[in-house]
């Protein structure tokens, strides 16, 4: 290994006063959901809402005086870009990010309002690599990569660090991994303060990148995953060695799993987490006998989500639970139904949140119409019971959040 622990303690005394030394606390409601005894490493708290802050400044407070005042690149969509433009320009050093045209807008003019010159290439980071390259030969720009250096393995190591100081009972960390930066730093930290702690790398079923690395096979990759900030394709040498050395296992999760985490840490512990801070949370739900009865640190990486998905997520998880049910019912089309199966609605006890009314589709019945009911409801039996004193009144209800949609019940 090129990262040593002795480099991660001097990245430690380097980033004093420079991030915020985030605190890992106990979470007693995710404990009694899951079974384990749980810690949460709150990096969502950093200025830049991720852990991504800590490689960066190691990696350019590092750089020569020629090379801060030549600048640096980076390639980036997300998190890495705002942490390396944050970063330079506290230390008056020149940056160049390079962003796929599809970035959202938020997301590039939060990543200048830091003072980063933004260069838009292509759909992929694969595209902003070809442009990146060119921009380093035209310029000599220093390239700060998001996960395969020494020095950004080293910053981001002190998060695994500070887990195993605050809480040295842990009998597991357990991480994200998208190029594996995180969980290879963390790893040698962790292990060389508690040689027997088990560290466990989480990927999503669709970018299985670094658990296919592991055993020697190359990875499928692709498909839309809430999880964004680790979907990636090709994880690099100097990250397989250590993760192949110091991790235990690397377990994967699908996107239904990832959304109720979201939920769960918005829920429960009232805070933020992005789809690919949620993935060890996710894990963690997914896998609770493995972890029963042991204390578990969980990496919350960070809480950079959109407003908009966030508010998606919350709400589907409401349907999962079928809190927020969406039914469909057909009645005759005469005066005073919907009036008669509103009152059955309402002493039921469910909240009408939106209803519409359809007469002229050629699939109803001339002399019929159909009612489309979203309520609130308490839990899945509640709202069993409220749909069962609509059908014991003659009525014939279609649940619409079922699978296929549009099912009979």
């Amino acid at each position: 290994m090129t990262v040593t622990f002795e480099d991660i303690e001097r990245a430690a005394e380097a980033l004093a006063g420079q991030v915020i030394e985030t605190p890992t606390l106990p979470a007693p409601k995710l404990s009694r959901a899951t079974g384990a005894e749980v810690f949460v490493k709150f990096e969502n708290l950093q200025v830049t809402s991720s852990f991504k802050d800590r490689g960066a400044f190691i990696k350019l407070q590092s750089l020569t005086g020629e090379q801060q005042r030549t600048g640096v690149i980076a390639m980036s969509a997300g998190n890495h870009a705002q942490a390396v433009a944050y970063h330079a320009q506290r230390l008056n050093i020149p940056s160049t990010i390079v962003m796929p045209e599809t970035t959202p807008f938020t997301k590039v003019e939060q990543t200048r309002s830091y003072g980063a010159t933004i260069a838009l290439a292509g759909e992929t980071l694969d595209d902003c690599r070809a442009m990146s390259e060119q921009m380093i030969e035209e310029h000599g720009f220093t390239l700060v990569h998001p996960y395969d250096d020494d020095h950004i393995i080293a910053g981001q190591g002190t998060v695994g660090l500070e887990m195993v100081r605050d809480q040295p009972d842990l009998d597991v960390i357990v991480g994200p991994i998208g190029g594996g930066g995180l969980m290879s730093g963390s790893a040698i930290a962790a292990k060389t303060l508690k040689p027997e702690i088990e560290m466990i790398g989480c990927e999503t079923v669709l970018y299985p990148s670094m658990c296919q690395a592991l055993k020697g096979e190359t990875a499928e990759c692709g498909g839309q995953t809430l999880a964004d900030g680790i979907a990636v394709k090709n994880v690099s040498p100097r990250t397989i060695a250590i993760c192949k050395e110091l991790l235990d296992d690397v377990l994967l999760v699908g996107e239904p799993a990832i959304e109720q985490a979201v939920d769960a840490y918005m829920s429960m512990l009232k805070t933020s987490a992005e789809g690919a801070a949620a993935v060890p949370l996710a894990v963690l739900m997914t896998n609770k006998d493995r972890f029963r009865g042991r204390k578990v640190g969980l990496i919350l990486s960070g809480g950079n989500i959109d407003t908009r998905i966030l508010a998606s997520v919350l709400y589907r998880e409401l349907e999962r639970q079928q809190r927020i049910v969406n039914f469909r019912v057909q009645i005759n089309d005469r005066p005073g139904v919907l009036g008669h199966i509103a009152c059955l609605l309402g002493d039921a006890g469910a909240n009408i949140l939106e209803v519409a009314h359809s007469r002229m589709f050629l699939d109803v019945p001339a002399k019929g119409a159909e009612l489309d009911f979203m309520v609130e409801t308490r839990d899945a039996p509640h709202a069993e019971e409220i749909i069962a004193r609509i059908e014991a009144e003659g009525f014939r209800v279609y649940h619409l959040d079922a699978p296929g949609r549009e099912t009979l019940r």
